[in-house]
């Protein structure tokens, strides 16, 4: 009886460490938690790619360059965005640099959208947008209605500032192609099917 209870017994133990798991070692453990670290950080990568992508898509202005003073500083940006219906334009200077009067032509590139003197200068004074919405010494916004059927149609703009800086006084303009006179001054165009409307202000105010 003695003999077949102590049999008994060794079996079981046989049968348990025969169905028990594999220890699993120290470098075992490391090896699963930083693969499964790598899956995790991959799909919160590929989550955050797309939600952070289409959230810049829709806040991000359509057109954004350069505010130039004097030709060779860079003081800021010039960018434009459709909000409601109407496009916005923003000018924004760096710390070092301030905002004086601004002047704005812009309109369909089709149309006469700026005005020319007869040397194909544009004439500042005569630009339509001067007065602007919202102004601070570092920012200053226009807002602009557009017409009905302004999807999909090239627009070209002109913006011209007076800042003052580091240098002094200096005449701006935002960064584009020069016009065909014989000053520096520059326009820039985009088509308005690149432009998300942003709703609701956009955030923009």
């Amino acid at each position: 009886m003695k003999i077949r209870t102590t049999f008994l017994a060794s079996l079981a133990l046989l049968t348990f460490l025969a169905c028990s798991n594999e220890p699993i070692s120290e470098d075992d453990v490391l090896t699963r938690n930083d693969t499964t670290n790598e899956n995790i950080e991959d799909s919160i990568n590929e989550g955050s790619n797309v939600d952070s992508s289409s959230s810049e898509n829709d806040d991000a202005p359509c057109v954004t360059t350069a505010l130039v003073a004097g030709q060779h500083h860079v003081a800021g940006t010039v960018s434009i965005s459709i909000v409601d219906g109407n496009l916005v334009v923003t000018y924004f200077t760096t710390e070092e640099w301030t905002l004086g009067t601004t002047h704005l032509s812009i309109g369909n590139c089709n149309d006469d959208w700026v005005p020319l003197n007869g040397a194909g200068n544009p004439q500042i004074g005569q630009f339509e947008f001067t007065e602007p919405t919202s102004t601070s010494d570092n920012e200053v916004v226009y807002i602009i209605a557009l017409p009905d059927g302004f999807e999909g149609q090239d627009y070209c703009f002109s913006a011209h500032a007076e800042v003052e800086g580091p240098t002094g006084g200096e005449t701006a303009w935002a960064e584009g192609e020069q016009f065909s006179g014989n000053s520096w001054a520059m326009y820039d165009e985009f088509n308005t099917s690149d432009c998300t409307d942003g709703g609701s202000n956009g955030g923009v105010f």
